[in-house]
């Protein structure tokens, strides 16, 4: 009987039905993972399941009109409508902060790339009271615009501005890898084929970083809508005008009504993960078909 060679012994193995172990790449992947779940556990899933289980000691007429009540749906109205205005404001401008900066050199230019990410350094209290002293009535920017009849601090105008502020460096570093890695050569091969700047922008660059925009609109988003530290000083914290929907909970929380607390932090909690969950779908949706037509 001849002896098998090396290179056909693995074919041997298994005609014969004999399974080999399988290999895998990167050692200790049964510990990282364990480390993973666990971390996860303790920083995520262990806080969620305890803000469910505080508010299922509520009953559903209990439940109902702690997260339904006028003060608390003005609240969301603000919260939900400005995080969307400031999430949309930050997509446009934050698409053309990070086109100057990834096509364009001029003087000072690494002195604005640093500025970009000032909101990410600064603490968002200094940065809300910082936004006020520039805003309010007696501030440097205010008290010209206060006589024209334009108020912005105390109102629901200056909640936008803080989380325009908060939420800018998401889009723009989201979006300016994907415009460095993006291939000129195509640019030039629409421009040889006699395609204007417009033309080229919408249907050879714009479809390439669509997918960097939707994740850097929905990471400004989620970040807007559960932003405190900012919006508390130049909110004014008006119930029913300009009052957030974190300042209710904090406010039930001082009042220990933690099941009130947790009840209206559920709300917000489904209500974030399914306008993410929509925004992941549709940037999924736009990865396939432009992989469908490249």
């Amino acid at each position: 009987m001849t002896a098998l060679s090396s290179a056909a012994l693995p074919a041997a193995v298994l005609r014969a039905g004999v399974k080999r172990p399988a290999r895998r790449v990167l050692p200790g992947f049964r510990l990282t993972l364990g480390y993973t779940v666990l971390y996860l556990s303790l920083i995520v899933l262990i806080p969620i399941w305890a803000l469910f289980f505080k508010t299922f000691t509520l009953t559903w007429e209990q439940f109902w009109l702690a997260v339904t009540s006028p003060r608390v749906l003005a609240s969301y109205r603000l919260t939900f409508g400005a995080s969307l205005f400031a999430a949309l404001v930050n997509l446009v401008f934050g698409l053309l902060l990070a086109w100057v900066l990834v096509r364009y050199k001029f003087p000072g230019k690494k002195i604005v790339d640093a500025l970009v990410d000032l909101p990410f350094a600064l603490p968002t209290a200094v940065a809300g009271i910082s936004l006020t002293a520039l805003l309010a009535g007696n501030g440097w920017i205010g008290q010209y615009l206060e006589p024209m009849g334009i108020k912005l601090a105390f109102t629901p105008a200056g909640v936008v501005i803080a989380l325009i502020f908060i939420g800018l460096p998401f889009v723009v570093r989201t979006v300016q890898p994907v415009l460095e890695d993006a291939e000129k050569e195509l640019e030039e091969a629409a421009t040889s084929l006699g395609a204007t700047r417009l033309q080229i922008f919408t249907r050879v660059i714009f479809p390439h970083i669509t997918p960097a925009l939707l994740t850097g609109f929905a990471m400004a988003f989620a970040r807007a809508i559960g932003e405190y530290g900012s919006v508390i000083f130049i909110a004014g914290n008006m119930p029913m005008i300009s009052e957030i929907t974190p300042l209710i909970i904090i406010g039930k929380l001082e009042q220990y009504d933690y099941a009130g607390a947790t009840a209206v932090a559920v709300v917000m909690l489904v209500m974030s993960f399914i306008l993410l969950l929509l925004i992941n779908a549709l940037q999924t949706w736009q990865r396939r078909n432009l992989g469908a037509t490249s």
